[in-house]
C-alpha cells in the first residue's frame, strides 16, 4: 500500500478526541509517515492559513472549527479529508473545478439523524412537549379528554428524499406507515426498492399526509419552498417535523400556524442559529424544540470517523472514494 507524504488534522482537540478516538487516532497515524495535528481552537483564518502553507500537507483532515481554506493552495495539497457534512463554508467551488480531491461524512451518520426525526415524531404525536410543560408547571393530570395519537399505521410524508430520508424510511417499517416523498429522485426504483410513492407535487404531499418531515437540501431551489399555503394543508392534529434545513420553510408563516395550536410541531433547526431567546416559538406547547441536535451524537461521531479512514486507506491505494464532492454534488447540496 502507498501512502500520502503527510497528513495535516486540522481540527480542535476535542473534535480529534470525539470523531477520531483510539485505536481510530493510531490507525490514522499509520498511514502516513508525517502526521501533525494542528489545533484551530481559538486560531483565526490567517492563522490558519499561515500553518497551512508552512506544513504543506499532502491530505489535509478538516471539520467544523476549521475556517475555510485559503483561496491559493499549498502546492502539495491534494485531497480535503472532512469529517463533517456541508462542506461550502470550507472548500470553494473553484477549488473543486481546480482539481482538488474532497469528501465528506457522507451516508455514516444518517441513521442517527433519522434517530431524532422519529424522536420529534414521537414527541408530537403524544403531545410531550405540552405534558412537560403542564405536569412540571402546573401539576397537571390527563383526564378523560386528554388526547394523543400512535405512529403505526399512519401517512407519512418526506420532503427530500436523500440519505438521511432512506435511513428513515428503514426505522419507519416497523410502524406500517404508509409513505411519500416529493423530491427530484423520486421515482419507481425508490417505490420498488424503498416502498415510498412519488408525491405528485409539494401540495399533494402535505395535504395527503398526517406528518410531514422535512429533509430537503437548502439550495436556492428550496429556499423558502414551504409556504404558509403549503403548511396550512396539514390537517388538524398533524405533524410537522424539520431536522434538515430552517431556511427550507417559511419560518414566520411557520410561526404564525404554530401559534394557532391546530398542528403539532417538532424543529431540530432554524433559519437563524441559534434560535434568538424571544423567538416566538419558545414556549409554544405544541411545539418541540431541539437546538440543532438531530446529528451526529457525541457517542457516534467515531461512525465519521472510521468513513474518513475507509476514504483516507483509499486514496493512499488509488481506490475511488465515497462520498466524493464533485461539481454536481456541490452545487445540488446544503
Amino acid at each position: 500500500m502507498s501512502r500520502p507524504s503527510s497528513i495535516l488534522a486540522a481540527i480542535t482537540a476535542q473534535e480529534l478526541r470525539e470523531f477520531l478516538p483510539e485505536p481510530l487516532q493510531g490507525e490514522l497515524r499509520a498511514l502516513t509517515p508525517q502526521f501533525r495535528h494542528y489545533d484551530t481552537a481559538g486560531q483565526t483564518a490567517a492563522d490558519f492559513h499561515a500553518a497551512l502553507h508552512a506544513a504543506n500537507p499532502e491530505v489535509l483532515i478538516a471539520c467544523w472549527k476549521t475556517p475555510p481554506l485559503p483561496a491559493q493552495l499549498p502546492p502539495n495539497l491534494r485531497y480535503v479529508c472532512y469529517l463533517a457534512g456541508s462542506i461550502k463554508r470550507l472548500v470553494s467551488r473553484e477549488h473543486i473545478s481546480g482539481g482538488l480531491i474532497v469528501s465528506n461524512w457522507g451516508g455514516s451518520i444518517s441513521r442517527i439523524v433519522a434517530e431524532w426525526a422519529v424522536f420529534h415524531i414521537f414527541s408530537c404525536l403524544r403531545r410531550a412537549t405540552y405534558w412537560t410543560l403542564a405536569m412540571h408547571r402546573e401539576g397537571a393530570w390527563k383526564d378523560g379528554g386528554t388526547e394523543t395519537a400512535s405512529l403505526f399505521g399512519r401517512r407519512v410524508g418526506l420532503h427530500g428524499f436523500g440519505q438521511v430520508a432512506r435511513e428513515l424510511v428503514r426505522l419507519l417499517q416497523p410502524f406500517g406507515c404508509r409513505l411519500s416523498a416529493y423530491a427530484p429522485d423520486v421515482n419507481g426504483v425508490a417505490e420498488r426498492d424503498y416502498g415510498v410513492k412519488p408525491a405528485a407535487s409539494l401540495e399533494a404531499l402535505f395535504a395527503d399526509n398526517d406528518i410531514i418531515v422535512e429533509l430537503a437540501p437548502l439550495i436556492p431551489e428550496t429556499t423558502g419552498s414551504v409556504t404558509e399555503k403549503h403548511l396550512r394543508l396539514i390537517k388538524p392534529g398533524g405533524v410537522f417535523v424539520n431536522v434538515g434545513r430552517g431556511a427550507v420553510v417559511d419560518e414566520a408563516a411557520l410561526l404564525r400556524v404554530a401559534q394557532e395550536g391546530k398542528i403539532m410541531v417538532g424543529l431540530d433547526v432554524f433559519t437563524v442559529e441559534p434560535l434568538p431567546a424571544d423567538s416566538g416559538f419558545r414556549g409554544l406547547p405544541n411545539v418541540t424544540l431541539t437546538p440543532h441536535l438531530a446529528g451526529p451524537t457525541t457517542d457516534r461521531r467515531r461512525d465519521a470517523g472510521e468513513f474518513a479512514l475507509q476514504n483516507l486507506r483509499a486514496y493512499a491505494e488509488g481506490r475511488p472514494l465515497n462520498a466524493r464532492i464533485d461539481l454536481r454534488t456541490y452545487d445540488t447540496s446544503t
